[in-house]
């Protein structure tokens, strides 16, 4: 395994590990504190954390099964991209909750397409495994 895809893995471990806190974290300590509605934009916050942490993992190790250069470089950049939006998306949940700051909610949907944008370049990189397998 090399050195990119065992930081990806130990980033994912700890994004999960993060978004299970967090969860807790919400559950039980800003229960009390927070309204129903920015409880659950809190919540909505930890299951895509959650979700994409286990979808960068299989990013990395994914990254350990190719040889094709271009489908290295797709990984590398979904993973990347993931990353962002994770923090984009999940963060400015967090902070628009525990804040109230409504603007904060504008930050959002440039996180949401940034994840999206991952999985578009990660199926690529899928497509290029396949073919390359294919035509080897």
């Amino acid at each position: 395994m090399n050195r990119l895809s065992s930081t990806l893995l130990a980033i994912s471990f700890l994004s999960a590990g993060l978004s299970v806190a967090l969860g807790a974290f919400a559950a039980h300590a800003l229960k009390p504190r927070l309204s129903e509605r920015m409880l659950e934009v809190f919540q909505t916050g930890v299951e895509y954390q959650f979700n994409h942490s286990l979808g960068l993992m299989v990013l990395a190790l994914l990254l350990t099964q190719t040889s094709d250069s271009l489908a290295g470089k797709a990984l590398q950049r979904a993973s990347a991209l993931m990353i962002a939006g994770v923090c984009l998306f999940s963060g400015s949940l967090y902070v628009l909750a525990v804040s109230g700051v409504r603007s904060w909610g504008m930050v959002t949907p440039v996180g949401g397409v940034l994840l999206i944008a991952a999985w578009l370049v990660a199926a690529y990189a899928m497509y290029r495994m396949k073919t390359k397998k294919l035509g080897e």
